[in-house]
């Protein structure tokens, strides 16, 4: 992640005041600590002669006594972009007698070539050998575990269904099984804004050279990635169904095939909250621990309690790749975090609540009616036509940077919904799954859209959203809607542990329009609920055990003198005149020195997103980064700048890349797509 990280330190956390069972011991004598080695720029060459760079920290015995091999795998630039989250991770394994090996995928930070897409089959065939290579080395005892968040927890599973026999262990964080169903691209069909937004971080990382003090040959290398630089959404959005290419590295294609013992780790305030469950449900062995986190490692995540993360981390090793019998098997297989209800807000520091072992669910169902959510069936006939910015306080999709990105007070959006509430509560709602809507509908258009909201109501109105989904009607059914015909169709809510107080509302809210989250219809649909029926489990408390994690541990945080604070910036407005609604998001995630090696980085990313409550033909977005480096008296920048908007039949996109040495411009392209709309 950018140098937004660098300002999170890890001090240690508050025990958690309610448990019933304690987290095991870590064997101190099989973790003896050992003096570590670091290797900032240690080159493994592939069969095809590409050299990737490794930063690697070991304990400096290593070749006499080998240990294990831990691969963090990423395109994120370790020199510059991990570096704040590394500094508190890989140290810490290696003085605990691991070798963690922080590789620059292909075409990305000081390693060769050129990355073509995320995921491709040359980035898996490539850590194949990387693996190979580590068992090959004199440190190594021949046994490798892979780790990573996002991406690198997506490579991690990937890894791990191609079998590569040293692979024994994975720890996968804030990752995916589904890469069309749980991704930043589509979401129950939809096109999310994310493929753009994300399509726009990628393009902006991608271009960025590597640090001349490693590379001799640093601008050869710059400029082959700046010419070969795919822009990565036109390639996703020729992809609008479920088809072979979303397959690929989706690894709930085939389960059976992950023989290695995987722990799965992620956060409610996360967009990739739902592979933790179905990881632990679908995978012999596999492990899962959700906390309130956004897209973080929980040892510095937010909102707190963070975790002793590192901790769970090692014990996890050590059973699997140095086999110590410490009964990590014996662990509860989901720890999830039941979150207190709380009052909106579009950012949290904390969020009280308390860790359940393998928590005791029961299933209730409510019916949506003329008179709310009620246990009793009953038909209804609501006619629903959302302006097309409602949506406008559910937050970011993958709330990562630390700014206001949280979903907050659901009025608004509510106020342009049909909303159905329960009466107030006679006892505490402990939710403690995914959730599930069934509506019968019809449609006055061919393609229709829902976002579907379960929020916590409280006794002054004030509505906090619990967890959601959005769906496309059309894609969902796969064919055009027939106007007027009825349809029954199943909208999956995100899975979440979240408790309603008794004397507060549950609601069930929808709407035709989630923007900016997702990408609008050609046509305003009009929607009418002929009935429905919400159905979740709920925790029963009595039988369920609470955990308790010790508190979060780290090495020393990533040394750097700050030229420029971070700043973040999220705004709504409306213009008057025209009648469009915006957003408008600036992160400024500052400029640094790293102490060590001097490098100065820096970066800023924009985002603006635009549209007419009554046309969605008027959706626009709008992305550019600015990324800076200098080494001593070498400035390199690049702007990289895309738009996207649409008209009834076609997806139209713009991107140009800037890239400028010393104030020079060294190169420039401009790239123009139009994209056939499917069922979209």
């Amino acid at each position: 992640m950018p140098s937004a990280l660098g300002q999170l330190c890890v001090l240690g956390t508050e025990n958690l005041t309610v448990s019933s069972i304690a987290a095991p011991m870590v064997s101190m004598t099989a973790n003896s600590l050992r003096p570590v080695v670091e290797t900032p720029d240690m080159v493994i060459t592939l069969s095809d002669g590409t050299r990737l760079s490794a930063r690697v920290w070991m304990p400096e015995d290593a070749a006499d006594a080998p240990v294990p091999a831990i691969l963090e795998y990423l395109p994120y630039r370790k020199r510059d972009g991990t570096c704040a989250r590394d500094a508190l991770t890989h140290p810490y394994f290696a003085e605990r007698g691991y070798a963690c090996v922080r590789v620059d995928i292909r075409g990305n930070g000081d390693s060769e070539g050129v990355m073509q897409d995320e995921y491709t089959q040359q980035e898996l065939d490539d850590a194949v050998e990387v693996i190979d290579w580590l068992t090959n080395q004199d440190w190594c005892t021949g046994k490798v575990g892979m780790m990573g968040i996002s991406w690198g927890g997506f490579n991690g599973l990937q890894m791990a269904a191609m079998q590569p026999q040293a692979l024994k262990a994975v720890i996968t964080l804030c990752s995916t099984v589904d890469r069309f169903a749980n991704d930043i691209h589509y979401k129950g069909g939809c096109l999310l804004n994310e493929n753009l937004g994300w399509g726009a971080t990628m393009w902006s990382y991608s271009s960025r050279a590597p640090d001349p003090a490693l590379r001799d040959n640093w601008r050869e290398m710059w400029l082959e990635r700046l010419e070969n630089e795919p822009f990565l959404p036109s390639t996703w959005l020729r992809h609008q169904s479920r088809d072979d290419y979303w397959k690929h590295g989706s690894v709930c294609e085939d389960f059976g095939a992950i023989k290695a013992k995987v722990l799965a780790v992620g956060g409610w305030g996360d967009a990739y909250k739902n592979a933790v469950p179905q990881i632990v449900h679908s995978i012999d062995g596999a492990k899962g621990i959700v906390g309130p986190w956004v897209h973080k490692y929980p040892h510095f995540a937010v909102p707190e309690p963070r975790i002793g993360f590192l901790q769970e981390a090692v014990r996890w090793w050590d059973r699997w790749l140095k086999d110590l019998e410490n009964g990590a098997e014996s662990d509860p297989n989901l720890r999830t975090y039941l979150m207190d209800g709380v009052r909106p807000a579009t950012w949290y520091t904390d969020r009280s609540g308390r860790f359940l072992a393998d928590p005791v669910s029961q299933r209730r169902s409510w019916f949506l009616t003329d008179n709310g959510l009620t246990e009793t069936r009953s038909d209804i006939r609501k006619t629903l036509c959302s302006p097309h910015n409602t949506g406008a306080d559910g937050g970011e999709y993958c709330a990562i940077w630390l700014g206001p990105e949280m979903p907050g007070d659901q009025r608004r959006d509510d106020a342009h919904s049909a909303t159905f509430d329960t009466a107030p509560l006679s006892e505490p709602l402990d939710i403690v799954d995914a959730p599930h809507v069934q509506l019968t509908l019809c449609s006055d258009k061919p393609v229709a859209q829902l976002a579907v909201r379960l929020s916590h109501v409280h006794p002054d109105g004030a509505v906090t959203r619990v967890t959601y989904g959005v769906l496309n009607v059309t894609r969902a059914l796969g064919r055009a809607l027939t106007p007027g015909q009825q349809e029954s169709i199943g909208v999956p809510l995100d899975h979440v542990a979240y408790s309603i107080p008794s004397g507060h509302v549950l609601r069930v809210a929808i709407s035709t329009a989630y923007w900016p989250l997702i990408w609008p219809t050609p046509e305003t649909a009009t929607l009418t609920l002929l009935g429905g029926e919400l159905s979740l489990q709920y925790c029963d408390t009595a039988a369920s055990s609470t955990w308790n994690f010790p508190p979060a541990e780290a090495a020393e945080p990533w040394q750097v003198e700050v030229l420029r604070s971070e700043n973040h910036i999220r705004k709504q407005e409306t213009d008057m005149v025209t009648g469009l609604v915006s957003l408008i998001i600036e992160d400024d995630f500052g400029m640094v020195r790293d102490a060590d090696h001097g490098l100065i980085t820096g970066s800023v990313a924009r985002e603006h997103w635009s549209i007419h409550p009554d046309d969605p033909l008027s959706a626009h977005g709008r992305c550019h980064w600015t990324d800076e480096m200098q080494r001593d008296d070498i400035h390199l920048r690049t702007e990289a700048t895309c738009e996207m908007w649409s008209d009834a039949t076609t997806f139209h996109l713009s991107a140009r890349m800037r890239a400028y040495e010393n104030d020079q411009l060294v190169f420039e392209k401009d790239l123009q797509d139009a994209i056939p709309r499917d069922l979209m």
